[in-house]
């Protein structure tokens, strides 16, 4: 899968069908509608494109911070492992977002007159103060050869699949509900970062990731996960925290203790997801309280059947 700035870069002569959003997360909602018009670009014989932004709009809109579900790289990674032919990644700025919805569709939609189909979700909007509905591009779209069609909502068990719902199951601690939104647990990329050491003076030693101000990380607390490095599959726990039983400051670590695992992987990009959390996080009275908490946890963790 190629990525362009624009659809006007896309190959000459390519006949599509398109649908815009964000996709933070690409979750089962994003997956359905993705599925949806895969079957109907086939049955039509023509190429699926996704358009999406890059940054996601509320970095500029609102300076949002520790957001991101996925970083922009995963997002396309996952985009491209559910079929996409070609994916748009439009430059957002403030002066974007000032533009009204006909300017949008006329400079960044059809610049392209190969856009036979446009597939849009039941929640899009766009241009400035989101005044571009479905019933706007309905109706723009209405005298052009291009075929219009809204996604109905999907729903979860834990509510309707969105990403802003992805993040709050993430922010407190519910990782199970938030795979359930998803269709797959939440994960971190990373690379190996050097630590104070602490984990490994007790017994446990940890590697710890080095996290991109932009995405989001779980509650604090310790999770039962799975570190993925170089092809393999190791189970781990992961502390989200400021060592509280060490130290008394801000700063957010995320430490990975990978079982059966003695590799130096220092400056190495590691894998973790996350499944059940398993307590919060805990100032102990003594270094051998938390060692024996520690032990109780990868107990724990080794009788999780994930």
């Amino acid at each position: 899968m190629k990525v362009y700035k624009s659809l006007s870069e896309l190959p000459e002569n390519l006949r599509f069908g398109l649908t815009i959003g964000n996709f933070d997360g690409v979750h089962l909602g994003h997956k359905s509608l993705l599925n949806t018009l895969k079957n109907k670009c086939e049955s039509k014989g023509l190429a699926l494109v996704v358009m999406t932004f890059v940054p996601h709009p509320l970095v500029i809109l609102k300076n949002e911070r520790s957001f991101l579900i996925n970083s922009y790289r995963e997002r396309a990674e996952l985009l491209s492992g559910l079929g996409i032919d070609h994916l748009v990644e439009i430059p957002f700025t403030r002066d974007f977002s000032t533009l009204g919805p006909s300017e949008f569709v006329d400079q960044y939609l059809l610049v392209n007159e190969g856009i036979e189909y446009l597939f849009l979700g039941y929640d899009f909007a766009f241009g400035a103060n989101k005044e571009g509905n479905h019933s706007f591009v309905l109706d723009y779209c209405k005298d052009k050869p291009i075929e219009v069609e809204i996604q109905k909502k999907v729903e979860a068990e834990v509510g309707i699949y969105s990403s802003s719902l992805a993040r709050k199951a993430l922010s407190e601690g519910r990782t199970l509900d938030c795979s359930k939104i998803l269709g797959r647990p939440f994960f971190i990329k990373g690379r190996v970062i050097k630590g104070a050491g602490r984990g490994k003076q007790i017994g446990f030693p940890t590697a710890n990731i080095e996290i991109d101000f932009e995405r989001i990380v779980p509650q604090m607390g310790v999770y039962a996960t799975v570190c993925s490095f170089r092809g393999c599959d190791y189970l781990s726990i992961t502390n989200i925290g400021n060592n509280p039983t060490f130290k008394d400051d801000n700063s957010l670590n995320v430490e990975t203790n990978i079982f059966d695992f003695d590799q130096d992987i220092y400056g190495e990009e590691i894998k973790v997801s996350f499944h059940e959390k398993i307590r919060d996080e805990k100032k102990f009275s003594s270094v051998n309280e938390l060692i024996a908490q520690i032990s109780k946890d990868v107990k724990f963790r080794m009788e999780l059947n994930v």
